[in-house]
């Protein structure tokens, strides 16, 4: 029998977006080790073994990779590993956090989102990103309100150096407000957290994009003996007409073609 794929699920990211795979790939684990919450430690891939995993996501049909300054060297071995490739792929990048030395800082200014995405352009080797999302701290409503982050996407998305732009938050009032003026959010919904699902419904409603994180519980989700918890996770997702794709960041080949079976039954039931 043939692996299955996800080449007949494309969906748009959101209502003017580009089509993408209902899985993307999440690239943190090919820059950074440090300070991030999965269950087991993990050695960051070689070139090789990177080089192999993108073609793998290629062949399952996974168009969609998220990446972001604050993933260490995410960004810029993904620039080389990508040549060659990038009519191939979405792109998802980030602005307002970075990583050094073990610690994450914020910065949401103006000037700081204009230099992340012209150095994020640099290091990825493309003259455009696809989608850009502001990094959280948390604090939400107060970056939205209050910094000229967004001001200056929408600047960047004039100047066609960004496709779009929204918001990766951690409340329910950020992501609402986010979406008022931004094309997408990325929020947290799996079996275990289910707060932000009132985002999902507004994207829904709107024609804005919804990019899932943690879908799979970051890895922790666990469900009572004899219930796959994996595809418990993506039916409870993709029920949902405003998702347009989960976020999973594996470096397993197996764990990946095991995702991506998954989410092709499921959503052939739907």
């Amino acid at each position: 029998m043939s692996q299955p794929t996800l080449h007949d699920f494309y969906r748009p990211l959101g209502h003017n977006g580009p089509r993408v795979s209902p899985l993307g790939l999440g690239t943190v684990k090919l820059g950074r080790d440090q300070g991030v919450k999965y269950p087991n430690g993990f050695r960051i891939p070689d070139d090789d073994e990177a080089r192999m995993l993108l073609k793998l996501a290629r062949e399952l049909g996974i168009n969609l990779i998220d990446t972001a300054p604050a993933y260490g060297r995410s960004e810029e071995r993904l620039g080389p590993l990508l040549r060659g490739q990038r009519h191939d792929w979405v792109i998802v990048s980030k602005v307002g956090e970075e990583f050094s030395d073990g610690q994450s800082r914020h910065d949401f200014s103006a000037a700081h989102t204009r230099f992340s995405v012209e150095r994020s352009l640099q290091r990825l080797e493309t003259d455009y990103i696809d989608l850009v999302l502001v990094h959280s701290d948390g604090n939400d409503l107060a970056i939205l309100n209050d910094s000229e982050v967004y001001p200056t996407l929408a600047a960047l998305k004039r100047e066609g150096k960004i496709g779009g732009f929204g918001f990766s938050g951690k409340t329910v009032d950020g992501g609402l407000k986010a979406l008022e003026q931004g094309d997408c959010a990325m929020v947290t919904y799996n079996l275990n957290e289910r707060n932000e699902k009132a985002v999902i419904d507004y994207a829904a409603e709107h024609g804005k994009a919804i990019l899932v994180k943690k879908a799979l519980a970051s890895g922790h989700v666990c469900l009572s003996p004899g219930t796959d918890p994996v595809r418990a996770s993506f039916e409870l997702l993709f029920e949902h007409p405003g998702v347009a794709s989960a976020i999973v960041g594996t470096i397993n080949p197996l764990h990946l073609a095991h995702n991506v079976a998954t989410v092709a039954k499921v959503l052939r039931k739907n």
